[in-house]
């Protein structure tokens, strides 16, 4: 079949013609070159297009951070106004004001066999009231009363000192009064109201006339009574007649004389009685046995332990009690001792309960003093608490200015003593800002805003919680809010 010279092939259609391929020749090697140059241009201008966006494309934090300015080389801290406080800070305990060992003992004249414990009227915890009865030793009572003086003797009619007129005094709070007694002698009225004190708490009163010695106030009656029958009958005695005397001469004046001088010798005689059955009075009555009472600085007080039991034999501590307001005792190293000073204000805070309270520095111990080591006074032992034993440092008492609750008796508290405090708002800085230089001025560097720097010389007073209270001295200028150099900044010095 013939085909049309102008006919395209359905092949070369559908495929497109076939591509010619160039003859080999210089010019083509030529544009060869020409056309990888122009691919490696695009590259390189597209490369650095991206590089100029990422250099112009920044986040936030980046575009803040180079638009602050650079880190200063050193550290600095604003001057302060304020009332500066330097404190001691330690562990306390809360103590009694007095612990008292009852160690019981056989009432003197009792003629017990042996000393029992045949009561106990008290139990750990109570509280214990003036004039209560603790225990009973051989059926004698034991009963506390009020006073601060421990007792070191018997107290028998006749008897004077300090410890009659605290007896005196317990007796009258108690409602027996003492009549017309002196202070400090133990008379008539002083008699009847321990008496009247016995037969309340329902025991008879130990006299004060040793057993088996007979009743000398009756021995002296009796003399009295000899004494004033002797006088009667010197006085009755028949006179001489005068008529017969004139006429019997000598010895009938004799007989005269020798009346007189009996009946003389009978007034002297009942005198003597008389001041005899006095002194016996006096001495008869009832006595107050050192080992019936302990005396206890205040009421109410409290039981803290009793170890004796009933039927038990009366030896050693039967029962401690603590009486007097709730106090802290604290023991410090001797560096810090010379920064508490009595009367120095302290706080009380117990992380137990939360409880807090202000107080007083009472005392500060002379020497070093051992936690438990203090010593007692007999039946009214007067100790420190056990707590802390092993404990040496000086002894701070702080009292509270307020009664502690009895729930924190015993308990180790925080304590917080001021040792020195400004008087009012002081200039402070941190204690790094100070330096002290070859010249022997103290001074501080304050940073100017312009970056300048300034020495300020000063003296220093009140150092705590890391700050000083500063003077300027020597026409220096210091201002609050300032900010001086306080060290040198680690970051701007590392290599």
């Amino acid at each position: 079949m013939a085909q049309d010279e102008n006919t395209t092939p359905v092949v070369e259609q559908l495929n497109g013609p076939e591509p010619t391929v160039p003859e080999p020749g210089p010019g083509a090697a030529a544009r060869r070159r020409r056309w990888v140059l122009a691919v490696a241009v695009g590259a390189v201008l597209a490369t650095g297009g991206g590089l100029g966006a990422a250099l112009l494309v920044k986040s936030p934090a980046q575009a803040a951070a180079e638009a602050a300015p650079p880190a200063p080389d050193v550290l600095t801290a604003p001057v302060e106004h304020r009332v500066l406080t330097s404190s001691v800070v330690t562990r306390g305990e809360v103590v009694a004001g007095q612990s008292v060992d009852v160690i019981p003992q056989v009432s003197a004249g009792e003629g017990a066999a042996r000393s029992v414990i045949t009561k106990i009227q008290a139990r750990p915890g109570d509280a214990v009231r003036a004039g209560q009865v603790l225990l009973e030793v051989s059926g004698r009572p034991v009963f506390a009363l009020e006073g601060s003086l421990p007792v070191y003797r018997d107290l028998r009619p006749g008897s004077t000192g300090d410890d009659v007129r605290q007896l005196q005094r317990a007796l009258r709070k108690l409602g027996h009064g003492t009549g017309s007694d002196a202070e400090g002698r133990f008379g008539a009225g002083t008699k009847a109201a321990l008496g009247a004190l016995y037969r309340s708490l329902g025991y008879d009163p130990v006299s004060a006339t040793p057993e088996g010695d007979g009743d000398p106030v009756e021995e002296a009656r009796g003399q009295v009574t000899a004494a004033q029958r002797a006088l009667e009958d010197a006085m009755e005695a028949p006179k001489p007649d005068p008529k017969a005397s004139a006429s019997a001469g000598a010895g009938a004046a004799d007989d005269g004389g020798d009346r007189r001088k009996a009946e003389r010798r009978a007034r002297e005689d009942l005198a003597a009685a008389r001041k005899k059955l006095s002194a016996a009075e006096a001495a008869a009555g009832p006595m107050l046995p050192a080992a019936e009472v302990v005396f206890l600085q205040s009421f109410p007080a409290r039981v803290d332990s009793v170890s004796a039991k009933v039927g038990g034999e009366a030896t050693g501590t039967a029962m401690k009690l603590s009486a007097g307001r709730l106090v802290v005792q604290a023991h410090v190293p001797e560096y810090q001792k010379d920064l508490i000073r009595p009367g120095s204000a302290g706080e009380i805070y117990s992380e137990v309960t939360g409880a807090a309270a202000k107080g007083r520095v009472a005392s500060v111990s002379d020497t070093p003093v051992q936690a438990g080591a203090t010593g007692g006074e007999g039946q009214g032992t007067q100790d420190s608490t056990d707590a802390g034993q092993g404990v040496t440092g000086w002894l701070v008492e702080i009292t509270p200015d307020t009664r502690l609750s009895a729930d924190l008796t015993g308990q180790d508290v925080r304590v917080t003593v001021v040792a020195a405090s400004t008087p009012g708002k002081a200039l402070v800085v941190p204690v790094t800002a100070i330096s002290s230089g070859a010249d022997g001025r103290t001074t501080v560097t304050v940073l100017e805003g312009d970056g300048d720097r300034r020495r300020v010389e000063i003296r220093t007073g009140t150092a705590g919680d890391g700050f000083v209270a500063v003077v300027p001295t020597a026409g220096g200028e210091l201002a609050p809010d300032e900010q001086v150099i306080t060290g040198v900044s680690r970051e701007r010095t590392s290599p």
